[in-house]
């Protein structure tokens, strides 16, 4: 049981036997005590004023008194104003540190969940490389299944590729009118850029024809439809739904490519996944799903054969789920992967991450799931994140005016590189040694910063700020992690440190720095329960801040005292396993030297 449920509980029996009340744990709410103040925790008495009948001074007062008497815990406490101040003795912190730091997996729940967890993200396109906003959505599907992992649940992951429609025959049209036969080897470009050149160029030419027939008196909106390169390229689609022998042999060739391009970017991004799933698959099975709907009713056709369905009732509207020619939506394939995904893994909880664009389209699937009494249905769970935009505003993939995922990473590590050099820290170390540490510090920069702000959030990217190496940053976490490696490198073997409790005198940064650490468990659940990486970020950030206050204030190597020596080298080890820990769960890796 963790400190602070020991005192909510002692607290509630403390209320119950002086006021005769009726509380438990669960009712009680604790915090830890401001800087300006002596303690480790505070439980503000004015909500009991009414029971208690006293002053808020003489209520604290009151309550402190016979805490003292019924637990051995609290060294002492004090009152100021309605503040009731604990605290904690310092032998339970020693404890704590001796018994944790040689702890495997501190702060990571034991596996509790009988049930799958499913996280699906990525989704990229096949018509184009993945960009600033894909690199977000793989970051936060990947630190949210580490983080239910890490509270205990069994978790799979998947991707599904949406490598079929409109959009992919853009850029196969593109490629088979204006491609002359080019390949990423003889172009020398990575599959998933040479296929989205080919969707830019698509765009280009599509409005020109949209320009040339306004000139003719269509209004923009007809031009929109009759453009013969988009006629065209709906006529391709109708070609591949067909199976038609050539339209399929250019669509295998252009995915291969880029499935190539994808893993390269993937693996620079350190994420991967336990099963992929293709939409040109699913979407057959969806079509399947579709016509069970209207045999049952669920779902209705109209004159020109399309089916829908009326979620009027559920506050949406009446939402398209097959065209009027056969051709599927969005939401056929949705739907025969969701069927899918159940069968693969029985997983009763589904969760995708998706950016907040598609909020309207999740509720309509969960809805059409739940008419069509599908058992996972109420697990579906959209995970819905802000947009990242620059500071010239929205990126859009058709024009070619997005960041490229390839090149934010590579300006990511040549940024590390300079920033690295002009410190001259590193100096001597062997090339190979130091391109590993650049992109680790890159990556680590990258990551920390679109991670620490809440998912639901929108943002803004800004690359010189994310790779500064102080301020709440992810380089400034990796050197606390080295400074403290390199400390520990010099203090020689450390596996057997121990230290007599009643020999070491702690400071009031030291119980800082070891209630931070106690509360990373906390953290770990509080993370997992909001699915919000931003949570573990704020507090290994807050943990760096905490060991630099103690680093700055305090002699490790040099102490005279052993057991004081032994506690604070102890202290190291669990801050730096902590750190790395924490960042793992975030998908960063942090170096030795730096």
């Amino acid at each position: 049981m963790m400190i602070q449920d020991i005192i909510k509980e002692q607290l509630a029996s403390t209320l119950n036997k002086l006021y005769n009340t009726t509380l438990t744990a669960q009712d009680i709410a604790i915090e830890q005590t401001s800087e300006d103040f002596e303690g480790d925790f505070t439980f503000v008495v004015f909500p009991y004023l009414k029971t208690s009948r006293k002053n808020p001074e003489h209520t604290a007062l009151e309550i402190g008194n016979e805490l003292s008497v019924q637990t051995e815990i609290f060294s002492t406490f004090n009152v100021v104003k309605g503040f009731l101040n604990l605290v904690i003795k310092d032998e339970f912190w020693l404890n704590f540190i001796a018994q944790s730091a040689n702890t495997r997996n501190f702060g990571f729940a034991l596996p509790n969940s009988a049930e799958a967890v499913l996280v699906e993200y990525s989704s990229p396109n096949t018509n184009k490389p993945l960009h600033l906003g894909h690199i977000r959505n793989n970051l936060l599907g990947f630190s949210v299944a580490e983080i239910l992992k890490a509270n205990g649940h069994k978790v799979f992951t998947c991707n599904l590729v949406n490598d079929r429609g409109i959009h992919i025959c853009k850029s196969m049209l593109a490629w088979m009118r204006y491609g002359n036969g080019e390949t990423p080897q003889s172009s020398e470009l990575k599959g998933d850029h040479l296929v989205g050149k080919y969707y830019v160029i698509f765009d280009k030419h599509y409005k020109q024809e949209i320009a040339a027939l306004i000139e003719q008196g269509l209004s923009e909106e007809e031009a929109k439809k009759k453009a013969p390169i988009m006629l065209e390229a709906q006529d391709l689609l109708l070609k591949w739904e067909q199976n038609h022998h050539e339209t399929i042999a250019v669509w295998k060739m252009m995915n291969e490519w880029v499935y190539a391009g994808f893993e390269k970017t993937y693996a620079k991004l350190g994420v991967q996944f336990d099963k992929y799933y293709y939409e040109s698959n699913t979407y057959l099975l969806g079509k399947e799903i579709v016509q069970e709907g209207l045999n049952n009713k669920v779902f209705y056709q109209k004159d020109d054969q399309s089916v829908w369905i009326d979620l009027s009732a559920e506050g949406l509207d009446q939402k398209l789920v097959l065209r009027g020619d056969g051709t599927s939506v969005y939401i056929t394939q949705d739907l025969g992967t969701a069927e899918l995904k159940f069968a693969d893994f029985n997983c009763n909880r589904s969760i995708y991450v998706v950016g907040n664009e598609q909020d309207y389209h999740f509720k309509v699937l969960q809805k059409i799931a739940q008419r069509l009494g599908k058992s996972y249905a109420d697990g579906i769970f959209h995970l819905s994140y802000g947009m990242v935009e620059l500071p010239e505003g929205k990126m859009k993939s058709r024009e070619g005016t997005v960041v490229d995922a390839d090149d934010l990473i590579a300006d990511m590590e040549e940024t590390a590189a300079e920033t690295t050099k002009a410190l001259g820290k590193m100096d001597g170390e062997n090339e190979a040694d130091l391109q590993t540490l650049y992109h680790t510090i890159g990556m680590g920069a990258l990551k920390y910063f679109l991670l620490k702000v809440d998912p639901k959030k929108k943002m803004m990217f800004n690359p010189a700020e994310s790779i500064d190496f102080q301020g709440n940053t992810g380089p400034f976490i990796q050197y606390t992690h080295a400074r403290i490696k390199s400390i520990l490198r010099n203090a020689g073997t450390i596996e057997s440190l121990t230290f007599a409790t009643d020999k070491v005198q702690l400071s009031a940064i030291e119980k800082r720095l070891l209630i931070k650490l106690y509360q990373y468990p906390l953290a770990v659940k509080e993370a997992g329960k909001d699915m919000s990486p931003g949570i573990i970020c704020n507090y290994v950030f807050e943990l760096a801040k905490a060991y630099s206050s103690f680093y700055h204030d305090h002699q490790v190597l040099n102490e005279q005292n052993a057991d004081q020596r032994a506690f604070r080298l102890l202290t190291c080890k669990l801050t730096a396993q902590v750190i790395h820990s924490g960042f793992k769960l975030l998908g960063i890796t942090v170096p030795e030297k730096m």
